[in-house]
């Protein structure tokens, strides 16, 4: 039926591939908060040296292929090589990322890759769910879910009736041939899964679960070095509106009055929605 949202209930999230982000669009501001795959980075290389050159494109970001396909405004708060921590001690403040002029009705969190990295050397560690309080921040210890939870907290405390999609790091073949890297991915992302348990309004993209695995397949065709090519940032896009379509059409109730986020308005006789203070 035409009005039905999901008349496949054993639907995947990834089941079909929504080119236009389907019920994304309700969410007319977005924040993009990542690292370099949020920010369009091309790999290139140095005539002279040889040596590979990074750039962040952010027309090709993922996010704003998600802006042109659904019509909404969307924010990239992100850079190449940024990490929870980074994000956390100074980048957001120094680029007014905090400020109320940026404020949107959801938020999508795509770090993970370079804190990762940073675990596998003399970074800070990964941590777990235990080591967020999402009342206070300031009690989370320096670990790369302790910053996360930093994260959402502060972003909840400016915008409380916002939406969050954390995103789990996916599946490649760098992980897979490095098991120390995979098991903290593994660690990571199970972090991240239990984000729901602590926020309110708050819904896993899982990735690294539904999406195909990042594999030389995938490679070959999708990424440029180490990093996605256009094709690869255009296909991540309709991977993350698809997903959260699947969302939205599989909890109606839950989205019902996100037109009222920001404003003192609430319909309170419609008992399937939230309210702002929702714990």
């Amino acid at each position: 039926m035409i009005f039905d949202p999901c008349p496949d209930k054993n639907e995947k999230p990834l089941d079909r591939l929504d080119p236009t982000g389907g019920f994304t669009a309700i969410f007319r501001t977005i924040g993009c908060i990542g690292d370099s795959l949020s920010s369009g980075e091309f790999e290139a290389t140095d005539p002279a040296t040889g040596n590979k050159t990074y750039h962040d494109t952010f027309e090709y970001s993922w996010g704003q292929f998600l802006a042109r396909m659904t019509g909404s405004k969307v924010w990239n708060f992100s850079r190449g090589g940024m990490t929870a921590q980074e994000y956390w001690n100074g980048f957001a403040e120094r680029h007014g990322f905090w400020g109320t002029d940026k404020l949107c009705d959801a938020y999508i969190i795509a770090l993970g890759v370079n804190d990762i990295s940073k675990a596998l050397g003399s970074g800070v560690g990964i941590g777990s769910g235990n080591d967020i309080d999402p009342e206070n921040g300031d009690n989370n210890p320096a670990t790369a879910l302790g910053y996360y939870g930093r994260i959402i907290t502060r972003l909840r405390a400016n915008r409380p009736d916002a939406f969050f999609f954390p995103i789990t790091v996916p599946r490649d073949h760098r992980g897979a041939g490095n098991p120390k890297r995979q098991a903290l991915e593994d660690k990571l992302n199970e972090g991240i899964r239990r984000l729901p348990e602590l926020f309110p309004r708050t819904y896993v993209l899982d990735i690294a679960k539904y999406a195909p695995e990042f594999d030389k397949t995938f490679a070959e065709h999708y990424q440029l070095g180490g990093h996605l090519n256009p094709m690869g940032y255009l296909l991540f896009a309709r991977m993350i509106g698809s997903y959260i379509d699947y969302i939205i059409r599989h909890n109606t109730a839950d989205f019902k009055q996100v037109g009222f986020i920001g404003t003192p308005w609430r319909n309170t006789k419609d008992t399937g929605a939230y309210t702002p203070n929702e714990k």
